[in-house]
């Protein structure tokens, strides 16, 4: 570890201003490993801007917008019955940065954006997305659900329908630009969608919807995808037909359906999540009547992929801040991190957020192979999302919550990013699905997939082997009682191994895939000493 002289105490050490792209030291060479050479040298500096925007312009915007939150106004000053929500400025300039600066939301679907004549892999996308995360969480709601909802209407919608509404969801111009949303969850129903109760009725004009959504994020998205039952339909999922939901009809007219409240939030603040009552308004079908679950599930796993990447970007945030603290934060004459109980704590939180990082990294890779129609690719997609979303935001609600005691009680108030990070952090577990929902879909990708066979062949050759196959084998036997720890080990023993395989070129990440071994998949005697903390490591 880098032995430097001792600075005398001075003011607390302020982070702010700092470049969350180059403190973060083993992530250009990441970058370098899997976008090759030309798409690295071309993204480099966006990702050096942003970095320095995320730790400056980007952070006090986060802060001021996450004090203000929206509001509903149901009427105009002129007493027009027309609801709007009203987002502070601040929220409005971070939607400007992600959407149209480096359209986040449009990379995907078209080339152009950021200079690239083709549209950019996901693992630029997701790369970028998340550096921009660590100043913002609560505009990648919106900017995920514009980004799945484009994905999949691309992938189920009519021509004509795609034609109506693709060019305003991967618009750059944010007085053209439509966001996207996704209206599902019910009061009755919650995260048993089969008991989804809005109905579709159809009439001359086409389909109509009825009924109430209970959370519904970006309340007021120009289109949104809803599920709804239409009238004599089967009961569960089989029965549920998928309709985009325009806010505003063809001739400019509202659509009949109305904002009821938003809701107050513990995380993500700044973003207009509401309560929805659709009254007659008029929706679009999409894809197969019969399949409408299924279609939706396109936009949802895509959402939980996002959600994985933000709880991993989270996650670095607070590792990043906790570092910078202890590296200048002087007590007892030693500066933290020289202390062996800090560098013990700092590696516990390094673990899971580089796991996270890598596993993150490596999905994405896939996904682009799996939409290039590698089969077992997406095989490997389909039960690598959620196993990420599992495992990474449950472990950013420790990491977040530990960085915040590095700080001490500065983490603990509101002008600094800890607190916020730690509120944003609980949110990941919920949406798109419960730790449990969300634990059984990895189950399920398993047995009715066969996604489990792939994914270890991709991963073999590591010395982390035999903790796949005993990985492997528990979550192909594992009940429902034990689906949390079948995607947990799962999901190590996958991170293991794609640390091992990025440390061909990067050797570091191999010292890293031990340390996951050690910690996550080896059996732990409490009452014998762990072996000397790493502080080599903590060297980025």
């Amino acid at each position: 570890m880098r032995s430097e002289p001792v600075p005398a105490a001075s003011a607390l050490p302020d982070s702010r201003g700092l470049n969350l792209y180059t403190a973060d030291s083993g992530f250009d060479p990441l970058l370098r490993l899997y976008l090759g050479h030309e798409l690295h040298a071309h993204l480099r500096p966006h990702f050096e801007r942003l970095g320095a925007l995320a730790g400056s312009e980007l952070d006090e915007l986060a802060l001021t917008a996450d004090k203000n939150p929206p509001q509903l106004r149901s009427r105009t000053r002129a007493g027009a019955d027309q609801q709007s929500i009203e987002k502070h400025p601040a929220y409005r300039r971070l939607e400007e940065v992600a959407f149209s600066e480096y359209g986040l939301a449009a990379m995907s679907h078209r080339g152009g954006v950021l200079g690239w004549p083709q549209p950019l892999p996901p693992i630029a996308k997701y790369a970028l997305s998340y550096l921009y995360v660590q100043a913002e969480f609560g505009a990648c709601c919106p900017l995920s659900m514009t980004d799945a909802l484009a994905r999949t209407l691309s992938r189920f919608g009519d021509a004509a329908l795609v034609a109506r509404y693709l060019p305003g969801l991967t618009s750059q111009d944010m007085d053209t630009l439509t966001q996207g949303a996704m209206f599902m969850t019910e009061q009755g129903a919650g995260s048993d969608v089969g008991a989804t109760a809005t109905r579709a009725v159809r009439d001359e004009e086409g389909w109509r919807l009825y009924g109430d959504k209970w959370f519904c994020s970006n309340a007021d998205a120009g289109v949104a995808l809803v599920l709804a039952r239409p009238d004599g339909a089967a009961t569960g999922t089989k029965g549920l037909s998928l309709f985009l939901l325009p806010r505003t009809l063809a001739d400019g007219s509202p659509n009949r359906y109305r904002i009821v409240r938003l809701k107050d939030k513990l995380g993500t603040r700044d973003m207009a999540s509401g309560e929805i009552r659709l009254e007659g308004a008029l929706a679009y079908p999409v894809g197969d009547p019969q399949r409408g679950f299924v279609q939706m599930a396109d936009m949802i796993n895509l959402s939980r992929l996002s959600n994985g990447m933000r709880a991993a970007g989270l996650m670095r945030r607070a590792l990043t801040e906790a570092l910078f603290w202890a590296r200048n934060r002087i007590a007892f004459g030693k500066r933290l991190i020289e202390m062996p109980l800090m560098q013990r704590q700092l590696l516990k939180l390094m673990l899971p957020t580089e796991a996270a990082r890598s596993v993150m990294l490596y999905t994405a890779s896939q996904l682009a192979a799996a939409d290039g129609g590698d089969e077992a690719a997406r095989r490997r997609v389909r039960l690598l999302t959620p196993l990420l979303k599992f495992r990474a935001c449950r472990d950013a609600r420790r990491v977040t919550g530990d960085a915040m005691e590095v700080r001490g009680g500065c983490g603990y108030i509101e002008e600094w990013s800890d607190a916020r990070l730690l509120r944003d952090a609980h949110l990941g577990s919920i949406w798109e699905g419960t730790s449990n929902i969300v634990a059984l879909d990895a189950l399920r990708a398993i047995r009715k997939d066969e996604s489990l066979i792939p994914l270890l062949d991709g991963l073999r050759g590591t010395p982390f082997d035999d903790h796949l196959n005993k990985a492997a084998r528990f979550a192909s036997e594992a009940d429902a009682a034990h689906a949390r720890q079948a995607a947990t080990t799962l999901y190590y023993a996958t991170a293991a191994a794609i640390l091992w395989q990025e440390g061909e070129r990067l050797p570091r990440r191999r010292q890293l895939a031990g340390l996951v071994r050690e910690y996550r998949l080896e059996p732990h005697d409490p009452f014998q000493r762990t072996g000397p903390p790493r502080p080599d490591l903590l060297d980025e």
